[in-house]
């Protein structure tokens, strides 16, 4: 959310809507950082809006009484926001992280660590990262050799690097489970009925067709929970990191009331 190009498009037409409308319809609650739940008592606590740039600008390093004012000002207002977006993790059943390889963020893998640690699912789209307007520039300075030498420079200090497979971190890997990555979000799976008009996103997946969808994922679990592979016994095998509650408001929790017999 931080580093998006634009924080007021990100929050009206990001993917986190598209995701939001697609669970509620399934009967899903689902938190979105973008509209975070109120909290009971604290009015607005932990909302975040567009304005982190502007508060970003307002930071020092000045080694003094003024200097450590302005900083423990912004680290407690941004206290709350991190507090409610790690509660709410604790909340759910399981996260949905975004995560192309050409972004740097630190929230998103704090949440997915902590999801992680609690056993719950991540699903955790990885999709293609190309530069298409990089490609484009380096083609029209074929001819200019200080423009060339400028943009490998400029390559080196980002640095810019491009996944067209959508591999994620080796680290990302063992944490989060093979079987819970997505290479996109196969929009094409919704758009019909919640009339999604195209956008960045959908072009993306229409030059890289996803091979691992995360809608038709979603969808599924209406009907079955994931299955992970084991390979000790070389085959799938129930996936207990699936604990879904299945409650009813008169009950009050269940308790066993002997060994089972077979």
């Amino acid at each position: 959310m931080d580093f998006v190009a634009s924080r007021e498009d990100e929050m009206k037409n990001g993917w986190r809507n598209r995701i939001g409308e697609f669970l509620r319809d399934m009967g899903c609650v689902v938190f979105d950082p973008w509209q975070k739940p109120e909290v009971r008592g604290l009015m607005e606590y932990g909302r975040e809006g567009t304005d982190t740039a502007r508060i970003r600008e307002r930071w020092t390093f000045e080694d003094n009484a003024a200097g450590a004012k302005r900083r423990a000002g912004i680290t407690g207002k941004f206290w709350e926001t991190l507090h409610i977006d790690l509660r709410m993790v604790d909340t759910t059943d399981f996260t949905i992280a975004y995560c192309p390889t050409n972004i740097y963020s630190v929230g998103t893998p704090h949440e997915i660590a902590l999801c992680r640690q609690q056993r719950k699912p991540v699903l955790f789209v990885s999709p293609p990262v190309e530069f298409p307007a990089l490609d484009a520039l380096r083609v029209h300075l074929a001819n200019d050799a200080t423009g060339k030498q400028l943009l490998d420079e400029l390559e080196r200090q980002v640095p810019i690097k491009a996944n067209p497979a959508g591999v994620p971190s080796l680290w990302y890997m063992p944490l989060v489970g093979g079987e819970s990555f997505f290479d996109g979000f196969g929009f094409d799976h919704g758009r019909r009925k919640f009339k999604w008009s195209k956008g960045p996103l959908d072009e993306r997946e229409q030059r890289h067709k996803p091979a691992r969808p995360l809608l038709p994922f979603l969808s599924s679990l209406a009907h079955e929970l994931p299955k992970k592979w084991d390979n000790k016994l070389n085959r799938y095998v129930r996936n207990d990191d699936w604990l879904l509650w299945k409650l009813h408001r008169e009950e009050q929790g269940a308790e066993i009331a002997g060994p089972h017999e077979a």
